[in-house]
């Protein structure tokens, strides 16, 4: 697993580099997330549409969408469309865009996000969807804690709440920075487990990063009949020394020598 993350951060770095442009910093928190649930807990067929069952698949949310790099690289290296696509991330006409769009029929794509705080609102409807249509899946959204920040992300966990949806489950990938600086400089958000708790969740706190962790807690979570919320701790920048707990990466591409010694770290 670490092989295969490391493989999914150096395509990362190298779209970003490419585009000038883009979000290493929040993308490198959550690769590790994002390639246990892809690997090891998701049911999502790579054919996408054109499986049988594609409407009994569970529905991943990326809420924070400017981590976009990091979902696309593992799509890829899972399986859903061709490597070869990545180079083309924020290109004009590119089926990457900055932020997930569903418009562009992109293999693995349920909604476009990127407007912070409302992936869990799309997640909360398409949960009471899924429990109307009576399909068994789940629905995963995956957020930043500085979208924690926002109103609406409370309402749509009162919300989730009020109605029970045990086919529902909020991942927090808390890297405790954005783009102004930490968090609780910002408008903080502890005790994030508290506040959880009072809105009916059942929480679970996991290191981000240990492969073994977060593998036994999502398969858990996924057979659990009970609201459930996961707080992952998380490293901005995870895996290049240099961009680790520095906010200053949030949204800035490296330059030639940058790049290169992010991928000599990353070898």
């Amino acid at each position: 697993m670490k092989t295969f993350c490391n493989s999914i951060r150096q395509d990362v770095i190298k779209m970003i580099h490419n585009a000038k442009s883009g979000h290493p910093g929040g993308a490198f928190s959550c690769v590790d997330i994002l390639a246990v649930l892809y690997k090891k807990v998701l049911n999502v067929p790579v054919e996408w549409d054109r499986a049988v069952d594609f409407n009994k698949r569970d529905r991943f949310i990326l809420s924070k969408g400017h981590a976009s790099t990091a979902l696309y690289a593992t799509l890829a290296h899972c399986g859903f469309f061709s490597k070869n696509l990545l180079m083309g991330f924020r290109m004009l006409g590119s089926k990457l865009q900055g932020h997930p769009s569903s418009r562009t029929k992109l293999p693995g794509i349920e909604v476009s996000t990127g407007s912070l705080g409302q992936g869990l609102s799309i997640g909360v409807g398409l949960a009471l969807a899924l429990r109307l249509d009576k399909i068994n899946s789940k629905v995963w959204v995956l957020m930043g804690d500085g979208e924690m920040q926002e109103g609406n992300v409370w309402e749509g966990l009162m919300n989730a709440n009020n109605r029970q949806l045990d086919n529902l489950v909020v991942i927090i990938d808390k890297n405790n920075l954005q783009i102004d600086g930490a968090t609780s400089d910002v408008k903080t958000i502890d005790p994030l487990d508290d506040k959880l708790k009072a809105f009916g969740f059942e929480v679970y706190s996991i290191d981000g990063h240990n492969y073994e962790q977060i593998e036994k807690t999502l398969l858990e979570v996924k057979k659990s009949k009970k609201l459930c919320a996961v707080i992952a701790n998380t490293v901005k920048g995870k895996g290049v020394s240099f961009m680790e707990n520095n906010a200053g990466w949030h949204g800035k591409a490296p330059n030639d020598e940058q790049l290169q010694a992010a991928l000599e770290e990353l070898k």
